[in-house]
């Protein structure tokens, strides 16, 4: 197997199966909570979406200092890792207090914006729930911190073992605090797992060699300095999540024009393409922990990294598309639907194979530009992959799910064109560096 790939492979499924833990445990907990009644359903998922909000403010900080640790890892430079060290706790430190705060004083407006005014009793409820999983942030902020700095230091699995620890524990504290205390105490049981496996976290870092040896050296540069870094660094990789999510919910309202019975349909099957995109994700991580490492060792190994990250996210892709096309009838049957919904989600897992391959590919290579520092550029490609994907897809939804796909994967492919011009443009540029230092 090729070295680049080994590395991928061996980076990104750690990666991978804290994901997919994440997920099981976020559909175990609403399975429990749905005992409770319609209203605390829909409270909590509420609560979910508006923590997938508050991951996109995370990722500036999380991600930026993942990069930027495995890039001085890579060059060998305790000094610089140190710095990135102290950027990213500085800035997790600056950003905290303005969500939780915040977020607690103003947990009934949130409640009734994202809700509306019509249903007091999931009002109530969804308030009830930020009192304690807004403040709460404290804990999931840190735990994304800890969990970049092990990831830019090259350790993978730590991560995987807290995503595990925390979610199973969630598991099993669920059934128990949300019998005594309804749907507070589904968050009272997400906020304490989490601390506990923080605590666990806390304690692996402490144990990593690397970063304990950057902690005895003196950093490159002060805080201010350092924390400047990873926002620049971490700050278009948040975007290009958020203006992703941001894309994904207004697709929703577009497909709401088709019915419930499709908006039904498409909530089932987009929940089923979680399981191959958190794939495609994981090999993104892994190639931006793999890219900013050997950048900073001194090689610009950016073209084989790129070519292997979309061979393996493009084989996942295909597999990923052929499985749910032969599998839907399963998949949508699992899931208790009717007979319309189910023939519905069938139409659009059988239909979304371009679209997943397309995206495999576009993603992986993602993690190349975030690891070299290109995520600007990148963040550009993903504006206008969005910008052409919802007109498109308001278009073509006359047409039913089959039209939705269709724009989604033409709008894919405009977006992976951007990606292949922005490619040849770096190495363009690469070359003409070169020429000019021989000359």
């Amino acid at each position: 197997m090729n070295a680049h790939r080994r590395q991928l492979v061996s980076l990104a499924h750690p990666v991978y199966l804290s994901l997919l833990a994440s997920v099981a445990s976020g559909i175990i907990n609403t399975v429990w909570v749905s005992r409770l009644g319609g209203a605390a359903v829909a409270a909590v998922a509420v609560a979910t979406n508006t923590e997938n909000v508050l991951l996109g403010i995370a990722l500036v900080f999380a991600s930026g200092t993942t990069v930027l640790v495995a890039h001085a890892r890579g060059a060998r430079d305790p000094a610089a890792l140190r710095a990135a060290v102290r950027g990213g706790r500085a800035l997790c430190a600056l950003v905290t207090p303005v969500v939780v705060v915040g977020g607690f004083l103003l947990r009934e407006p949130l409640a009734r914006l994202v809700l509306g005014a019509g249903d007091s009793a999931a009002l109530g409820l969804a308030a009830a729930y930020f009192a304690i999983s807004l403040p709460g942030m404290a804990v999931f902020f840190a735990q994304q911190l800890v969990d970049g700095l092990l990831k830019g230091a090259g350790d993978t699995r730590t991560p995987m073992r807290l995503a595990l620890l925390a979610n199973g524990l969630i598991l099993l504290c669920d059934p128990v605090l949300i019998h005594l205390y309804g749907v507070r105490g589904a968050a009272l049981s997400t906020v304490l797992c989490r601390g506990a496996a923080l605590a666990v976290g806390l304690r692996a870092l402490g144990r990593d060699a690397l970063l304990r040896t950057a902690a005895e050296t003196p950093p490159a540069e002060p805080v201010r300095a350092a924390l400047r870094r990873t926002l620049t660094t971490g700050l278009p990789m948040s975007a290009d999540f958020t203006v992703r999510q941001g894309g994904a919910l207004v697709l929703v309202a577009i497909v709401a024009r088709l019915g419930v019975t499709a908006v039904a349909a498409y909530s089932i099957a987009y929940k089923v393409l979680y399981v191959a995109t958190m794939a495609f994700y994981a090999v993104r991580q892994a190639a931006a922990i793999h890219t900013a490492h050997t950048r900073g060792a001194g090689q610009d190994a950016r073209g084989a990294i790129g070519r292997q990250a979309m061979l393996l996210s493009g084989a996942l892709g295909l597999t990923a598309a052929v499985l749910f096309a032969a599998t839907a009838p399963w998949i949508t049957a699992a899931f208790g639907a009717g007979p319309e919904v189910a023939h519905q989600g069938v139409l659009f897992l059988r239909c979304i194979g371009p679209y997943l391959l397309l995206m495999a590919c576009c993603i992986a290579l993602g993690g190349v530009f975030e690891g070299s520092g290109g995520a600007p550029a990148l963040l550009r490609a993903t504006v206008l992959g969005t910008a052409v994907q919802l007109p498109l897809a308001y278009a073509l939804s006359g047409l039913g799910l089959p039209g939705v796909c269709l724009a989604l994967a033409l709008a894919m492919a405009v977006q992976c064109g951007a990606v292949a011009v922005l490619l040849r443009r770096g190495r363009r540029q690469v070359a003409e560096v070169s020429l000019a230092r021989v000359g």
